[in-house]
Parts: structure tokens; sequence; C-alpha cells
């Protein structure tokens, strides 16, 4: 369980800081409202060519794959098999970007003429990365070729060991590599720090794509089967792109708004299924955030809470009710992962409840006895969300007397680095920026806590655990109607790197009482300068007691799409309040 020192509860709520845009004049040529003009300045845009890109994204713009550091050998490798129909495996990983691009590339190589098998390791049994006894297995079955996809970028002694069992490999990945790479054939990662390709927040499934298109540039196959194709395989990419939380600016920004387009006319039975019992209509495509929240952890749930295999095969099955059959159970296995999540959250809560965060804790590691391995990653991001500071949720296995879990990270705080700093802790460690994973021993879980408190503490301000709102635009209510909604709207998709816009309108009067719904959540009427808007604040309910109609204050909120509003005949977007100060 937690040492007291592990165990805060919540801090006192502080007022969130609003950082408001600097009022400039704006190019008067760049052909959008003035609300999105004021959003796309604040966001860094300077030309009317950057905006077009942006707004307009087009396939033309990805970038030559071809300029990737080590593609030029990754293709004349995979040639070489193809030519020689060599036994290839895919090595791949237990997440959506790990089980999508496996899915992508055993694809894209059958359509080019060679058939490859795959592993994904059981993330509670195996853990992460690639396992010296998987290639030990490869070699025994006479695999000549491993590409590993979403992993690998730190597996240079498995890569020896496969060399040295006369296999060769290419290693895709995205996540941050050591100072040495694996020794293999070929790296594809953007992140190398020889490596020029201009896009550095691809994905895994990203990086997987660029091998592809690059393997059918080479094939010479006619421009519209390789465009045809390309455009199938995107949906998977944006979907793992989304999933991945990657930055949604650049290619990743093409790959998801061409991937999401016609989601919805998808051929795959898997996808198809799985977009049904997540809840879509047979006609409706899903959003980014609609894939965040609900495509995403249904995949996600089958490498938490069983096999990934389970995915792999409901994308690549050629039978619907079999495909429809695992959408099911991946379905089941994403509300138990709710149920358990819940449980850990519930229970750090209630070992905390006697010790408030202070301030002076600058980071939050949490480890019980066998919590579930497939969730702590989601708890931690829960206790960032909560704390505004880095945490750790780790399992202890009082058996092999090892410790293992997750961490993920505020926005000014890079995690990654924090571990590099104090790798001689860890059996073994991995991740980026924003999410890490580590296994240690028991023994030295305090002395983990207290060092990634002090490297914390050595970055860190009191005024980092402050929530912080980036105001996008200031508005007046009547400058919101349905084409300026829909030109905001135009913006998305939205995520990491592209919010959806924040907007503020100040000295707005709240024309009535706030109805609670669903329990916990308000619906309210502003009215501004003659305009009233409904807004709705999901989670604020507890306002309802407080607030009164009259009062007057600054609101922040964003617009978003509202498909059953558009339904009953009603306008096509929606409001949603995000925080309110009296004025």
């Amino acid at each position: 369980m937690m040492s007291p020192s592990a165990a805060p509860t919540s801090p006192k709520t502080k007022p969130a800081r609003w950082i408001e845009p600097i009022l400039v004049d704006l190019p008067a040529d760049w052909g959008t409202p003035s609300i999105v003009s004021k959003i796309l300045w604040k966001r860094g845009f300077r030309t009317a060519e950057e905006v077009r890109r942006f707004m307009q994204p087009s396939l033309d713009h990805l970038h030559d794959p071809m300029t990737m550091a080590g593609m030029p050998a990754a293709v004349d490798r995979l040639r070489r098999a193809i030519d020689n129909q060599e036994k290839v495996l895919l090595y791949g990983d237990y997440d959506v970007d790990g089980t999508t691009s496996v899915v992508i590339l055993k694809t894209a190589l059958k359509l080019a003429g060679l058939e490859s098998g795959f592993h994904v390791p059981h993330r509670l049994k195996d853990g992460y990365g690639m396992h010296p006894e998987v290639i030990d297995r490869a070699a025994a079955d006479g695999v000549k070729l491993i590409i590993s996809v979403d992993t690998g970028i730190r597996a240079g002694a498995v890569v020896k060991q496969a060399n040295a069992l006369g296999i060769d490999c290419i290693v895709t990945d995205h996540h941050l590599p050591e100072e040495e790479l694996p020794p293999a054939v070929a790296v594809l990662n953007p992140n190398r720090l020889d490596c020029n390709y201009p896009e550095k927040g691809l994905c895994g499934a990203g990086v997987t794509f660029k091998l592809i298109q690059a393997l059918f540039e080479s094939l010479r196959w006619e421009a519209a089967r390789r465009h045809k194709i390309l455009g199938s395989l995107l949906k998977l990419v944006a979907v793992a792109t989304v999933a991945d939380v990657v930055p949604l600016v650049g290619e990743n920004r093409i790959i998801v708004h061409h991937g999401l387009l016609d989601l919805a006319a998808t051929r795959n039975h898997g996808l198809r299924a799985l977009l049904d019992v997540s809840g879509f209509e047979p006609h409706q495509s899903p959003s980014a955030g609609q894939v965040a929240f609900r495509i995403a952890p249904r995949i996600n749930a089958a490498g938490r809470m069983a096999n990934a295999g389970d995915a792999i095969e409901m994308f690549l099955t050629a039978d619907g009710p079999r495909a429809r059959a695992l959408a099911e159970q991946l379905n089941a296995h994403n509300t138990e992962r709710q149920q358990t999540e819940q449980e850990i959250i519930a229970q750090i809560l209630r070992e905390c409840d006697a010790i408030p965060v202070t301030d002076d804790m600058h980071a939050l590691v949490f480890a019980g006895e066998n919590w579930h391995k497939g969730v702590v990653g989601i708890v931690a991001s829960r206790m960032v969300d909560r704390f505004h500071r880095p945490a750790f949720v780790l399992s202890i296995d009082i058996e092999t007397g090892r410790v293992q879990g997750s961490g993920r990270s505020a926005a000014n705080f890079h995690l990654l680095n924090g571990l590099e700093s104090m790798a001689d802790l860890f059996v073994k460690f991995g991740g980026h920026k924003q999410a890490a994973g580590l296994t240690l021993e028991f023994a030295r879980l305090e002395e983990f806590r207290e060092r990634f408190q002090q490297v914390a503490q050595s970055q860190l301000s009191s005024d980092d655990f402050r929530k912080t709102h980036e105001v996008d635009a200031m508005v007046s209510l009547t400058e919101l109607n349905d084409a300026t909604a829909a030109a905001i709207l135009s913006m998305a998709p939205f995520g990491m790197g592209n919010a959806a816009p924040l907007l503020a309108a100040k000295d707005v009067e709240l024309a009535s009482h706030g109805e609670v719904f669903a329990d916990k959540h308000l619906r309210l009427k502003f009215r501004h300068n003659g305009r009233t808007l409904t807004m709705k604040a999901w989670d604020l309910g507890h306002h309802a007691e407080t607030l009164r109609a009259g009062q007057r204050m600054d609101v922040l909120f964003t617009v978003e799409d509202d498909p059953y509003s558009a339904s009953r005949g009603y306008s096509p977007w929606s409001a949603t309040l995000k925080d309110f100060r009296l004025v």
C-alpha cells in the first residue's frame, strides 16, 4: 500500500488562471471569420498560405517517406523478403498504436504478395517491449526478418540476439531512442537525432504508414491503386494517431482529417462492428474526440484486460459474425476495465483522505498490492488531472518482489528525462515526455519516490500546480451563429496540439437559475448584448446552489458538434462551459 508521504488528497481548489490573448490587427486576406482569425493568430499562424494549408489539409502535403533516415535500407530489405518469399514476423505492442500497426503492415505486405506472422506481448505476463524467448522461437520457425512496430527502439540486446541467430530486423518506432540505436538493418524513427524527417510527432502507426507508403511507391503500382489502398489503411492510422495522444498538427492532422472523413463507410468487418458496439449510427463518422473516448478504449481493453491479439484478429478477419463477437467481447472488457479503474481510484482516495496535497509535493507515487497492471496508466492520468503534477501508479507483486506500473506527466515536465536521471533504479523503463512505464525492485520503491520528488522539485514550482486556461479569443455572444460555429468546427480534428478553441466572453448575465441534469451537470442560459445562449456545464452541478439569475460573470467555453440538437431541428452545434468567474 502507500506510505503516508504518498497519500495526498485533493488540495484546496485554486481558481484557474486565464491567460488572455493580446489584441492585434489581423490580416484581411485569410478569408476566415473574425473569431477564427483571432484563434489562428493566437496559435501562431502568420500568413495566408499557412492558414490555407491548415484549414484545407491535403494528402498531397504528406512528406516524402524516403527522406526518413533508414527508409531506403528498410524498403530494399522488404523488397528482398517479398521477392524471396521469406518468413517474416511482425513484432507489435499491446495498445491501440501497436495493434493497429500490426494490422496495417500485415495487410499491406499481403497486398504486396507476402504473408507474415505476428507477435504481440501479453501486458500482464510479458510486459512492454521485445523479449529474447520470442526471438528464439522465431529462429526455430525459420523466420528471416523481424519488423517491430511501435516498439524496439530500446531493444538493442534483443536485436543483437536476432542478428546472431541469422535474423535481420527492421525497427519502426516513435518512442525516444537511447544514445546507441539497435543494430538493425534499418531503424525508422523520426526522433532519431540524425533523422531530418520534418514530422517528429508521428505515432507508431504513422511511422509504419510511412514505410508502407515508401514500399508501395517502390513497387511502381498505378497511382490510383496506391491511393485507394493507402486511403483504406489510413482509417486505422487515424484511430491510432488519436489514441496515442500525439499532436494533431502537421502530418498527423492530415492523417486524422482524411482517415476519419469516411470512417463510417469502412468495409473492414472489425472496424464496422466496433463502431456499432460503440453506439454510432451506420452512417455516422466519429470525431477525433469520439475516437479517443469511445473507440480507442475498447481496442485498448483487449490488451489491458485480456489478449491484444483479439483486437488484431477482429480487424483482420473476413468473417463478419466473428468480427462482431470479438467487438462485443472488447466492449465487455472495456466495462470491466472501467470498474477496475474506479476501484483503484476509490482506494487511492480513501487511503489519502487524511493527508492533503501540499505545494511542496511536486510529484506523486501511488502503489498498491496487485493493482491491475492493465489500468494503472489510466489511473495515473486521472491523478494528473486531479492534482496537476506528474504521477506514477504502481502495482506491487509480493511474490516476485517487484513493482511495475505507469506514469503520466503534466505538460511542463518531461517524464522520460526525469527517469533517465535515475536510470540505476530500474529493472527496465521507457516512454516519452508525457507517459512512461517502469519496473523496479520493491526494496527500491521508497528511493524512487524520494528521487522522483527531488527531480520534479528542481523543475516545478507551486504555480505549475494551478490549472491554467489559454484563451484563444475574446468574443461577444452576438458573434456566435451557425456560420461562425461551423468555421470554428472546421478547425477540427481537435486533440493534443490542436485543442478545441477556448473562447471567453466578459461581463455576461446569467439569465436563469442553473438546471441540473443527470445529477451532476448543469444547463445554463447566458445573456450578452441582447443575445441569449444556452451552455452545458459538465460536472459543475455542485455550483447550482450558489448560482442565481442576474449574476454577472466572465465565461470560458468551447463550441462543439451536437448531432442530437441537429436531429431535433435545432442548430448542429452547442456551447460547453469550461470555467466562470463572478464580476
